[in-house]
């Protein structure tokens, strides 16, 4: 979408940047405006550029865009600001990842409260088939340590291709990332700051080791100040970003079982390592299990049953006709597709069929009820 460039000189070398993408970063840095205000503006005016050249009566008259975000808008050093964090990303190897560009993550963008930027830096493919979020305590015990390993190891037999995210903290996170650098598994930290840092400090080595199979994503800018609610934004963006989010070891309260609500919040699975009940990181586990917000999770094996990820398939929905008779246009080409492809989770079909996650749902549950279409664990659906 942004294609205008612009070079500019930097300790004598020149780095190239798309101009254009200051407006949506200097959206970010309005005060008072979030993903979703940001993208009601967005839509009203057609691109973020017209947001800015736009007058403060006509910012008024959109629909809950007040006197006081028109004016924060309007104010004058938002779009100097916003060029210089283009030429930092420039200057460092990273890139910006604009909600409205194909390389986006296709997964995240299903969420409603999205960031309408990204800042990567890194070699990494975020929308690949298989995506699992991996988190947990930052006082990871050797029994956590050994079931991260394993899971990863046997899911790297299985699925060169996949994706892990986690949030480089010390711990289970750092663990999970080490472990994937280690079996060649693509691994992506999402941070809770700009990539001006690396934070704890004492990954550095490991976010290094990182950058040529994954690497660090953020939402933040540089020079932004650390603050714990910057890490429970991280901690949507992995959630919402993941198939499956797998909690690891945690306490009874923590980052990771809100990253775990996040994900059941959207629609995303969510597995637990179980533990003993009197250990005092495995009881945000075993509560997760307990109260049926996360499915019991002791080996690869079981994440594979969970997302239908099984190897090996014959079964092929495409040797199944439906008759197109009596239905929807919507409902065609949610039958067409799972012709085509054979089963199909949930979210990958409404990335394909670039359906809203609820009005696929419904639809699918009507199709259930036709007779159509039969669900199966992992959010999986085929037909009948």
């Amino acid at each position: 979408m942004f294609r205008e460039l612009l070079s500019i000189p930097i300790n004598d070398v020149v780095f190239y940047m798309d101009t254009d993408l200051k407006y949506p970063i200097a959206l970010t840095m309005v005060k008072g405006v979030g993903p979703a205000i940001a993208r009601k503006l967005i839509t009203s005016l057609g691109d973020a550029k017209t947001v800015f050249e736009a007058s403060r009566k006509e910012l008024e008259s959109i629909p809950n865009i007040g006197r006081i975000i028109a004016s924060q808008i309007k104010k004058s050093d938002l779009l100097g600001r916003a060029e210089r964090e283009l030429q930092f990303i420039n200057k460092v190897g990273g890139r910006v990842l604009y909600f409205e560009e194909d390389d986006y993550p296709t997964r995240l963008k299903e969420c409603e409260d999205h960031p309408i930027v990204l800042y990567q830096k890194g070699n990494m493919r975020l929308n690949v088939p298989r995506v699992i979020g991996v988190v947990g305590t930052r006082r990871m015990t050797p029994y956590g340590k050994d079931k991260v390993d394993s899971i990863l190891e046997e899911l790297r037999t299985r699925f060169p291709d996949l994706l892990v995210v986690s949030g480089l903290a010390h711990g289970v996170d750092g663990c999970a990332h080490r472990r994937s650098v280690d079996l060649g598994l693509q691994t992506v930290g999402v941070v809770g700051h700009g990539l001006d840092m690396i934070y704890p400090a004492e990954h550095r080595s490991l976010s290094e080791k990182m950058m040529a199979n994954g690497g660090l994503l953020t939402e933040f800018h540089s020079h932004c100040v650390i603050d714990r609610k910057n890490f429970v934004s991280r901690n949507r963006i992995i959630a919402g970003m993941s198939d499956i989010v797998l909690v690891v070891e945690s306490g009874i309260k923590g980052g990771a079982l809100l990253t775990a609500e996040f994900a059941n919040s959207y629609n995303r699975d969510v597995g637990a390592i179980p533990g003993r009940v009197n250990d005092l990181y495995s009881m945000g586990c075993n509560n997760l299990i307990k109260t049926n917000r996360a499915t019991l999770i002791e080996s690869a094996n079981d994440i594979l049953e969970l997302m239908n990820w099984e190897e090996g398939k014959e079964d092929n929905p495409a040797a199944r006709k439906v008759s197109y008779a009596n239905l929807s246009e919507k409902e065609r080409l949610i039958v067409g597709r799972l012709e085509t492809n054979g089963d199909m989770q949930l979210n990958a079909l409404a990335r394909e069929l670039q359906l809203p996650m609820s009005d696929l749902s419904s639809l699918l549950f009507d199709m259930e009820m036709k007779d159509i279409v039969t669900p199966s664990p992992g959010g999986m659906y085929g037909l009948k």
